[in-house]
This record gives C-alpha cells, sequence and structure tokens, in this order.
C-alpha cells in the first residue's frame, strides 16, 4: 500500500507531491519500482489530490497498480483503511509506505518483511537515527530492538522530544493484526487526524511485538520541499 494522496503544499506547486519528478522519473515511480521485485498479489496506491493526474501518471509505467481514493484527508490512519475493502479478504503481509522516499530500496522492504516472520512479530517498522529529529514522530524502543511506541512530534513532552530515534514511516503488518488495530483508532490528538502510527501503540496494548529495523538515513528522506529535491538530483548526478 503506498500513500500518495497528499498535496505538499509546501512544494508550492499545483502538480500532486508525488509526481514531482527526480531523474525525469515521478517520486512514486522510484518507490513503485523498488517494490516490484518483491512480487506483491497486490499494489495499492492511496490517492487523493488530483487523485485522475496521479493514476494517469502512474498507469503508463506501473499498469498493474490498484488506486483507491481517500477522498478527505484525515491522516495515514485513515488513508489506510481505505484499502481495507480490497484487501480485507488478503491473508499475509502488507507493506505500507510513503509516495515521497524514492531512495527506499528492494533489500530494506525485504528485511522488512524477513524480520517480522524471523520475530514472531505482528509488525515490522523502519526506524531511523537523526541529531535533529525535528518534527519526525519519535520511537521509543527497548534493548532488543521491540517497539514500545510512536508518539507524534506535535504530541511529544521534552523527554519525547530529546529521542534521536525516528519513525521512517515504512511498514509490514500482518493482515489479520492491522485491520483489528485499525479499526480502533481515534482522532483524539492536535492534529484531529487518524494516525496509522496508533496502531503500533494498540498492537503493544494487545500484547505483540512489533520489531523496529535500523535503516540508513538516506533511505528514510521524503522529499518536502522543491529545494531539497533539487538537493536529492544534485547529489544521485
Amino acid at each position: 500500500v503506498v500513500l500518495a494522496a497528499g498535496k505538499g503544499t509546501r512544494m508550492e506547486s499545483d502538480l500532486p507531491k508525488v509526481l514531482h519528478p527526480l531523474l525525469e522519473k515521478p517520486l512514486v515511480g522510484w518507490v513503485l519500482d523498488a517494490a516490484a521485485p518483491l512480487r506483491a498479489t497486490r499494489t495499492i496506491c492511496i490517492v487523493g489530490h488530483k487523485a485522475e493526474l496521479v493514476e494517469e501518471t502512474v498507469s503508463q509505467s506501473h499498469p498493474s497498480v490498484e488506486f483507491v481514493n481517500q477522498g478527505q484527508m484525515l491522516g495515514t490512519g485513515h488513508a489506510v483503511s481505505m484499502a481495507k475493502s480490497a484487501l480485507e479478504n488478503f491473508e499475509g503481509d502488507i507493506i505500507v509506505t510513503c509516495g515521497d522516499a524514492p531512495l527506499l530500496t528492494t533489500q530494506t522492504l525485504q528485511n522488512l518483511v524477513e524480520k517480522r516472520h524471523e520475530s514472531g512479530a505482528a509488525a515490522s517498522m523502519l526506524v531511523g537515527n537523526l541529531e535533529n529529529a525535528g518534527s519526525y514522530g519519535r520511537v521509543v524502543m527497548n534493548e532488543s530492538g521491540e517497539v514500545r511506541e510512536i508518539v507524534e512530534a506535535k504530541d511529544a513532552t521534552p523527554e519525547i522530544l530529546a529521542l534521536s530515534t525516528v519513525n521512517a514511516g515504512t511498514y509490514c503488518f500482518s493482515s489479520a493484526h492491522l485491520w483489528a488495530q485499525l479499526n480502533k483508532v481515534g482522532n483524539n490528538n492536535k492534529s484531529g487526524e487518524y494516525y496509522l502510527t496508533d496502531v503500533i501503540g494498540l498492537l503493544r496494548e494487545a500484547g505483540e511485538k512489533v520489531v523496529g529495523i535500523l535503516v540508513d538515513e538516506r533511505e528514510m528522506t521524503g522529499v518536502n520541499t522543491k529545494a531539497e529535491l533539487a538537493q536529492l538530483e544534485a547529489e544521485l548526478r
């Protein structure tokens, strides 16, 4: 499931963020190319802002991708819930990632799936270590690499904000565990949104294991502004 519904207001452009080109390929195209070798049973792209344009562009290079329109932008948890009707009879791994992280690799996605199975966890997720974590959600972990909770920056205490371990925004869920907990997610937070990250806390409350997998900072790099996009393109060239 690729999250590609956002407008990307910081790009200061009418073009949806995931369609901005990096080396002549849309950002979301990089993500879909990284996922393709995993040979997923289905690949679903959650669209919203200028959905028809996103669908048309993605379909040209990835004709097997399916699309679900989020409609109202009510958060990442709401976005993933839009895919439930298409996937509720599917049993297996559901990877959720963002359409604006072009340096994510196939190997990292494969590791995400394998680590979930090896550890017997209900979910696995990518985490990064950042000196200046800024607005990233903070991840509270124990010494064995198990995730205790994720706290959105705007809802975090100063002690939590001091943590350098952050949510990289890519997950692998057991399908049964995902849908069971996603139904319980509320929007009682400062943004009034349904956070996918709350599923992690609910899994922990239910006694389930969630494992964090450290990923290189470059792979978790999302593109939020034209300046960031230009810098990334210059580095890749």
